[in-house]
């Protein structure tokens, strides 16, 4: 396994943890205690926590068959950034009731976007199997 593989598939069980935690918070403890509509916010930001950790996950396990793809590599950074700022700002404003912060929740989802388009481009950038079959002398990425 590559360093990049098991950083992205690492980041991914972390926060696949980290969604999970905060969706028990948000359904056990905090749920009669935020108006409908943060609350709504809320489980917006652990929805698309949750989804993304599991785009870490994929990536982390295309990233062992695709090595040193720049692509796959600035996609999962993307994708940790997208986490950070869409669900981050999502939860800090549903918690705090302040929407400072909503200035960057496009960033976030901007950022998440182009993770996936990036991956998109890594796979499609792969060189081709031969006979349904991985060529091992065309494993690294662009």
């Amino acid at each position: 396994m590559n360093t990049y593989s098991r950083l992205f598939l690492s980041a991914g069980g972390i926060t696949a943890f980290t969604s999970v935690a905060m969706g028990a918070l948000g359904t056990h403890a905090i749920q009669n205690t935020i108006s409908p509509a943060y609350l709504l916010i809320y489980q917006t930001a652990v929805q698309y926590h949750f989804y993304h950790a599991l785009g870490l996950l994929a990536l982390g396990v295309t990233a062992i068959f695709i090595t040193d793809s720049r692509l796959l590599i600035l996609s999962g950074v993307l994708m940790i950034a997208g986490i950070l700022l869409f669900s981050g700002s999502l939860y800090v404003i549903s918690l705090t009731g302040t929407n400072g912060l909503g200035l960057l929740t496009p960033f976030g989802g901007a950022a998440l976007l182009g993770s996936w388009a990036l991956y998109s481009a890594a796979v499609i950038r792969h060189p081709r199997q031969r006979n349904g079959i991985l060529n091992p002398d065309k494993v690294s990425g662009d």
